[in-house]
């Protein structure tokens, strides 16, 4: 079922509800990465559906069939806010536990959210998961320099993110879907870069007293961000709190991998601990 919501500056985000049915375990609010929509996430939906959890997914601001322009915030906060917004909706929905899963900027996002309790935007969440987060993007020099350039001057300029399609997945299948989704955008803006660099920092430093319940699946042939920020955080925060598990040869997008199959059966054993049965 389809329906939205309103940001707190009034932009109108596109969400698509997912039930499981009456005996369901909780709900998973999805969030999707930089430049996609959650249209691309039809088969992770059915499997949680499947798996006994009700699904919320939206398509963040400037993605999608949300409003907004393509790569754009208003203010720094702006992606965090609107994931406010809809985990009240869900919990206003759906009885016990919510767990965030967030891919890449995704990742970042949930991550982000979730652990900053003195934040306006923060709610409760019983758990998270983080798909090849963007908690270090691999910026080289060149472009850090541009950033700190263009920041200041001109922090809604929209321009390339330098991305390559083929870095997504060794499915080329998956490939040419992407390339050919009308949907699909590679727009940013310094002030959108700028979050995602201050926000994997601003993770990686907090690992170490981590206190949300974590499950983190990562692909370690990863060249839309860099594995090396996944493998920090996990090193540093308590294992106790925090599960991680690296797939050595995959590419970014680990659900659409000729090896998916490895990454269900992680996030199916991992979801368990958000809600034993």
């Amino acid at each position: 079922m389809d329906t939205s919501l309103h940001t707190t500056d009034g932009l109108k985000l596109h969400l698509s509800h997912h039930p499981a049915g009456t005996a369901a375990h909780g709900v998973v609010v999805l969030v999707h990465g930089l430049g996609e929509h959650l249209g691309r996430y039809a088969h992770v939906i059915a499997h949680l559906n499947r798996w006994g959890w009700h699904v919320l997914a939206y398509d963040q601001r400037g993605h999608g069939r949300s409003e907004g322009g393509r790569g754009q915030l208003a203010t720094a906060h702006d992606l965090l806010d609107d994931l406010s917004h809809v985990v009240d909706a869900a919990r206003s929905a759906h009885r016990g536990p919510l767990v965030l899963l967030g891919h890449s900027m995704g990742g970042l996002v949930v991550s982000r959210f979730a652990a900053d309790t003195k934040a306006p935007w923060w709610r409760p969440v019983d758990g998270l998961v983080m798909s090849s987060p963007a908690l270090d993007p691999g910026m080289n020099g060149a472009q850090k320099l541009l950033l700190a350039l263009l920041g200041p001057i001109a922090p809604s300029l929209a321009v390339g993110n330098g991305l390559k399609p083929a870095w997504i997945s060794r499915d080329p299948a998956v490939v040419a879907a992407y390339v050919a989704d009308p949907l699909v955008h590679d727009r940013v803006t310094p002030r959108l870069v700028r979050f995602i660099v201050d926000g994997g920092e601003w993770v990686r430093a907090r690992a170490a007293n981590w206190t949300v319940p974590t499950l983190l699946l990562y692909a370690g042939s990863d060249r839309c961000v860099a594995p090396a920020g996944s493998r920090a955080f996990a090193a540093a925060a308590p294992a106790q709190v925090v599960t991680a598990q690296a797939f050595a040869p995959l590419f970014h997008e680990i659900f659409n991998e000729p090896e998916q199959a490895q990454v269900f059966a992680a996030l199916q054993a991992g979801l368990r601990r958000f809600a034993p049965v």
